[in-house]
């Protein structure tokens, strides 16, 4: 039977959806963590304790796993885990992209570099320090522009500055976060931001498969809320696209270009683009699939999860051709309103009661504390949607968020505990 390495941080939503796909093909799964970590709740799956943060020493580890227990498949479910994946892959001599091309995606001036070197259209962009002068700087660059830090995710930390006042503010404001999450003093790259010029457009995100370079669209999602700043909150995906047949070949050719340039070849891929009157523009590539619990959104011919093919693939099991099942479907990330403890939420069975709504589920929990963006990584839940049309999901996503209410109380501590969510330092658990 099959082995697969799933590689998971201390907190992710994704290793349910993995964990079910691999019982359903019927695979030995072996669960790396991270050495902080405790696997609860799931004690009938093996588990390997890694430090993540010495990819070649927990290669090594997997490697001597591997000489009693044969391994087929590695998978990292989040950035930085892909990367790891890599090396794990790479010392296990098993099919997988680079080690070069996952941290080039991981790393978004490296990618910036990149793309603009093979002619893959993005917006003019700077590399800066967090300790140059921000009002010099200020005045060297056009606006409007967007300030992001080179190695987080999920918008976190990325600000929109119109003028040379809100240019100073964003990177001051920025900086502190790097420094309160301790990013600035783990590596060089968190000591770095990326400004670069704001591009307008509709906002789409592509999931793929590569197979030797060569991609395979599995679903592209519409952002029916427009993203222009200051802050990048994404709240509704729906898929399929409503952009006419000829722009989405032109975002999948972007794509697969946008790949090819960062030397990715094999597995899933999330990206993130933007179409105006000048063309297609990429914003994002990782190299992993859909985060947080968006991927159940997805299903495809034959009843097959996103999870199942992207195991299919990484084990060269035969895939079946695959397309998205009839109908339309859209998840809704549910936005922070704002700061502070979470008490109470109410309207969930109202919610649930909309037509076309499949799932509502909180994944925060009472006692928790919740910090909006830019400085927050979490979202309050998610709720799933089906029906005959892109505009019926949509709709029946807003009235859905319209009935839930959240109680929440003022908070003084984000300080004393971080700024994501998390209580700062301690144990962690993978939640599943």
């Amino acid at each position: 039977m099959p082995r697969v390495l799933l590689l998971l941080p201390s907190t992710t939503y994704r290793a349910e959806a993995f964990l079910d796909a691999a019982r359903t093909l019927n695979l030995d799964i072996t669960v790396g963590l991270e050495r902080t970590a405790v696997l609860i709740d799931r004690p009938q799956f093996e588990w390997l304790s890694l430090n993540f943060s010495e990819p070649v020493r927990s290669a090594d580890a997997v490697v001597e796993y591997a000489r009693t227990n044969p391994i087929h498949a590695v998978l990292g479910v989040d950035d930085g885990t892909a990367v790891l994946a890599a090396h794990v892959a790479a010392a296990l001599k098993l099919p997988h992209n680079s080690v070069e091309s996952v941290s080039a995606a991981r790393n978004k001036y490296r990618m910036r570099v990149l793309l603009d070197e093979h002619g893959v259209p993005v917006p003019r962009f700077i590399r800066c320090s967090i300790f140059d002068e921000a009002v010099a700087l200020a005045e060297t660059v056009s606006y409007p522009c967007v300030i992001k830090p080179l190695v987080l995710s999920a918008s976190c930390g990325v600000i929109r500055a119109n003028d040379r006042t809100e240019f100073a503010s964003a990177f001051q404001r920025v900086t502190v976060l790097l420094h309160r999450l301790g990013v600035a003093k783990a590596s060089e790259a968190g000591r770095q931001l990326l400004v670069e010029d704001f591009v307008p457009g509709q906002e789409v995100a592509l999931e793929g498969l590569l197979t030797a370079g060569s991609l395979r669209v599995l679903a592209l999602f519409d952002k029916p809320d427009p993203l222009d700043g200051p802050f990048f909150e994404e709240t509704i995906y729906v898929t399929p696209s409503r952009l006419l047949p000829a722009v989405q070949a032109r975002i999948g050719a972007c794509a697969e270009q946008a790949a090819a340039a960062l030397g990715l070849r094999e597995g899933p891929i999330h990206a993130e683009l933007r179409v105006n009157d000048e063309g297609v523009w990429i914003i994002e590539m990782a190299a992993r699939s859909i985060g947080g619990r968006c991927s159940s959104a997805l299903r495809f011919t034959g009843h097959l999860s996103l999870e199942e093919l992207i195991l299919r693939h990484a084990l060269r099991i035969d895939l079946p051709w695959v397309a998205h099942e009839d109908g339309a479907a859209g998840v809704m990330m549910l936005p922070i309103p704002r700061g502070g403890v979470l008490r109470d939420v109410h309207g969930l069975a109202e919610a649930q009661a909309v037509p076309g709504i499949e799932d509502v589920t909180i994944t925060a929990e009472p006692g928790e504390l919740l910090v909006p963006l830019p400085e927050g990584t979490r979202y309050l839940g998610f709720i799933v949607a089906r029906s005959a049309a892109p505009a019926e999901v949509e709709a029946a996503l807003r009235q859905a968020h319209g009935r839930l209410t959240f109680s929440i109380d003022d908070s003084s501590k984000i300080q004393d505990r971080g700024t994501t969510g998390q209580p700062a330092g301690g144990v962690q658990s993978v939640r599943f």
